[in-house]
């Protein structure tokens, strides 16, 4: 077997004993691999053996991230994104709940048949017509939802007020309503909005929220409304409106 070099020392079976009979160096004496007080490079090799298979022992015990093996990686990580939507979502539901038991739909007439088709030409057509809203609000209650009509409409009344006591308390009934994050009908805003009403807190007027209602208002007619449209809800009141028309 040949070894290599090492602190300038030659491993003992490749020295001829017949013919170097002199003392050990002084240097290899004091050396890593000194004869007698060091280990030699065979004993030193095989530690580091040992070593590595003690590692991949170890590494062997280690548990696995997965619960079966790396191709279960995928179904496990599906299957914790699942369960943390559907937590949320019992979350959102719960929210839901109290707020149906809380608040009360607008008084308004029974929307006619042109009304009702009317709401598809526009968000904004939806919006302006108080049935209108009540329906898209009842739509919303079915995605968890719903806090977002009810800050869009909050910030409409805010707008109404002239008494300044009046505007403080309700200012700060809508803050800690919808805007702060201890709220359970926290609706979503983005830090810069958020940085704008703080700073406007400090000295409420009836426009105090106007960058975050638009804000909300733009994220039901973008994501919510295009919804609205193809939902059961919607297709029902059309139906059943075209029926009436026929019938008469």
């Amino acid at each position: 077997m040949c070894l290599r070099k090492r602190s300038g020392y030659r491993p003992p079976d490749l020295i001829n004993a017949k013919i170097y009979t002199g003392p050990i160096p002084a240097e290899q004496e004091g050396g890593e691999l000194a004869m007698g007080g060091g280990r030699s490079e065979t004993s030193a090799l095989s530690e580091a053996g040992e070593a590595r298979g003690l590692t991949t022992t170890q590494n062997s015990q280690r548990p696995n991230a997965c619960c079966f093996c790396w191709c279960c990686c995928c179904s496990c990580s599906c299957l914790t994104v699942r369960n943390e939507e559907e937590r949320r979502k019992r979350r959102r539901k719960r929210i839901s709940q109290d707020t149906k038991i809380e608040t009360k739909l607008e008084t308004c007439p029974k929307p006619s048949v042109e009304e009702i088709r009317m709401w598809s030409q526009s968000f904004d057509k939806l919006m302006r017509n108080p049935a209108g809203r009540n329906v898209f609000r009842e739509f919303l209650r079915t995605e968890y939802s719903e806090e977002n009509m009810l800050f869009w409409l909050a910030c409409e009344d805010l707008k109404q007020e002239i008494n300044k006591s009046a505007i403080e308390e309700k200012a700060r009934s809508i803050y800690e309503d919808y805007i702060s994050i201890l709220s359970p009908k926290e609706v979503s805003l983005d830090a810069r909005v958020r940085e704008v009403i703080n700073r406007k807190m400090q000295d409420p007027t009836p426009h105090t929220f106007e960058d975050a209602q638009l804000q909300i208002y733009t994220l039901m007619h973008r994501d919510s409304y295009p919804r609205f449209l193809s939902s059961n809800i919607y297709k029902t009141l059309v139906l059943g409106g075209s029926r009436t028309s026929s019938e008469s």
